[in-house]
């Protein structure tokens, strides 16, 4: 029929409007052929699919790289997310064995969001490890670094072998388990284990250096200066105190309440008389209240040198 409009056409006006409508026709030809077989096709072509999207996506929660992360990561979130995108994931296999097509593809589609946001918490959890890694490490150094202040200390003031040697071992153990532990993922119990360590022998370095020359000697621009000093004094004792007195019933070690109380009691005059300027006074307080805590820490059983 094609050849038939072209060869009656007799000029190019009459050629032009042939080709044209040769193209129009095939192209409306076209449109109806692909519109016929959307209409004729298997119903079994339109399952298979909406299976293949099932498996896609089954794939994606289960087994993918994505999966893995967030599997990895620890992240509570993420892991919740992943077990709604399980859920949704059932039911659009429910609704596509109901042969409701546009149903399972909505499952799927929300399934998959839930996959990405859980994938970025995942890498958002996995910076904050890192970070906490880079933080242990340094404190590790600083641990590594205090030990080696504390012996040459030691060595300067001839300090008692065996109570240079026990508060080592204890800082060492501490550390070797903090190290355990961050090996094995717990990085926050590593780093908690760790801080023990680390104020142990911070508060053991700066009682060998109290009480002579080696403190005393510091320069304190004022009185206000040197009240600041002593407050971190107090503070790294205190924290000790926290870390390490619910550790095997070490609370309930007689007269140690009443050592704490004290210590509380001196540490809130010496605040009152820093806000009323009175820094002279604030640190006789202070120290008043460090050695209370000193005492409620070698009442527990804790050992502190100096």
């Amino acid at each position: 029929m094609v050849s038939i409009m072209v060869v009656i056409a007799t000029n190019a006006g009459k050629l032009h409007s042939a080709l044209w409508a040769v193209r129009a026709s095939s192209f409306m030809a076209f449109v109806l052929m692909i519109g016929y077989a959307t209409l004729v096709r298997p119903a079994e072509q339109q399952a298979n699919q909406h299976g293949g999207r099932l498996g896609h996506v089954q794939r994606l929660i289960e087994e993918s790289s994505a999966a893995k992360r967030i599997e990895a990561s620890g992240n509570d979130q993420a892991k919740a997310l992943r077990a709604k995108a399980r859920s949704m994931h059932r039911q659009a296999y429910d609704a596509h064995a109901e042969g409701k097509h546009e149903r399972a593809d909505e499952f799927l589609a929300h399934a998959t969001r839930l996959m990405l946001e859980a994938v970025q918490l995942a890498q958002s959890n996995g910076d904050v490890n890192a970070k906490k890694v880079r933080d242990f490490d340094a404190r590790a150094e600083s641990v590594e670094a205090l030990a080696t202040a504390f012996e040459r200390i030691c060595g300067e003031k001839k300090c008692k072998p065996d109570e240079r040697d026990k508060l080592i071992r204890n800082v060492k153990e501490k550390t070797a388990e903090a190290t355990r532990l961050r090996d094995s993922g717990d990085v926050d119990a590593a780093r908690a284990r760790l801080d023990e360590a680390y104020v142990a022998i911070k508060i053991a370095v700066e009682h060998q250096r109290s009480g002579d020359t080696l403190v005393r000697s510091l320069s304190f621009a004022n009185k206000k200066e040197e009240y600041v000093y002593e407050l971190d004094r107090n503070d790294t004792h205190q924290m000790l105190i926290k870390l390490l007195l619910e550790e095997g019933g070490r609370s309930k070690a007689p007269n140690l309440q009443k050592f704490l109380q004290d210590a509380q009691t001196f540490r809130s005059r010496a605040e009152k008389e820093a806000a009323a300027g009175k820094y002279e006074a604030a640190v006789r307080f202070l120290e008043s209240s460090t050695t209370e805590l000193v005492r409620a820490l070698r009442r527990a059983g804790i050992y502190i040198p100096g």
